[in-house]
C-alpha cells in the first residue's frame, strides 16, 4: 500500500517555466511495498537509498549513480540543472519500478532523482536494486536507468557559460543537438508531454 500518493499540482501547466520547481509545491516521493521513488532538491545519499532495498532474501544489491561531468560535446559544462513535471514523473518512475520488480524478481528497487542545480561531480540520480542473485540485479539496474532516461518527465539544462550560455535537453545520454522547446516543458496540456526540436 502506498504511503504517499502524488498530489495534484494546482499551478497552470501552461504557466510552468523551464526552471527548477519549488520543492514546497511539488510531491516528493511514493513508497509502495518494496518500491521507493523520489524527487528531491537535496544532495543524494547512497546509504539511505541502499537501505530502501535491503532484504534478508536478497543476495545482491546493485546501485547506479549518475553524476555531472565537466564537459559535453567538447564544451565545458559548469553544472546541470534539472526540472520536472513532478506528479507525472513520480507516476512514471513508479510504473518503471513495478515493471522491473515483476520482470526480474527483485526484492527491492529505489529510484531517486535530484532536481535543481547539480554541480560537477555530484549525483543527479541513484537507482538501487536488490535481488536473490547478482545477474538479475545488474540487468534490472541498467534497464531501469534506460527506461528512466527514455520515459520520465525530467528535463535537464546544460550550463556552459560564456557565449554558449545553456540549453535545455531531453534527459537522454549522447543525444547531441536534441533540444527541448522551453515553452513545452511540463506540457501545455497538463500531461507533461515533451516536444523536441532537432538543432540544425
Amino acid at each position: 500500500m502506498a504511503t504517499q500518493q502524488p498530489t495534484q499540482n494546482n499551478e497552470d501547466p501552461q504557466a510552468q517555466q523551464p526552471a527548477p520547481s519549488s520543492a514546497s509545491t511539488q510531491p516528493t516521493e511514493i513508497s509502495e511495498n518494496n518500491i521507493y521513488v523520489s524527487l528531491t532538491h537535496s544532495p543524494l545519499d547512497y546509504t539511505s537509498t541502499i537501505d530502501r532495498v535491503r532484504s534478508p532474501e536478497a543476495g545482491a544489491i546493485v546501485i547506479f549513480a549518475g553524476t555531472t561531468r565537466n564537459n559535453f560535446n567538447n564544451l565545458p559544462v559548469q553544472h546541470l540543472s534539472y526540472t520536472s513535471y513532478a506528479p507525472l514523473a513520480l507516476r512514471t518512475m513508479l510504473t518503471i519500478c513495478r515493471s522491473m520488480v515483476s520482470k526480474h524478481g527483485l526484492k527491492g528497487i529505489a529510484m531517486v532523482h535530484r532536481l535543481g542545480v547539480v554541480p560537477i561531480g555530484e549525483e543527479s540520480i541513484l537507482i538501487a536494486v536488490s535481488s536473490p542473485h547478482r545477474q538479475a540485479a545488474w540487468r534490472a539496474g541498467e534497464e531501469a536507468l534506460e527506461e528512466c532516461k527514455e520515459k520520465v518527465e525530467v528535463w535537464k539544462r546544460e550550463e556552459f557559460g560564456g557565449e554558449e550560455g545553456g540549453v535545455w535537453r531531453a534527459n537522454r545520454d549522447g543525444k547531441i543537438g536534441v533540444r527541448v522547446d522551453k515553452a513545452r516543458i511540463g506540457g501545455g496540456d497538463g500531461r507533461g508531454e515533451k516536444e523536441e526540436e532537432v538543432k540544425p
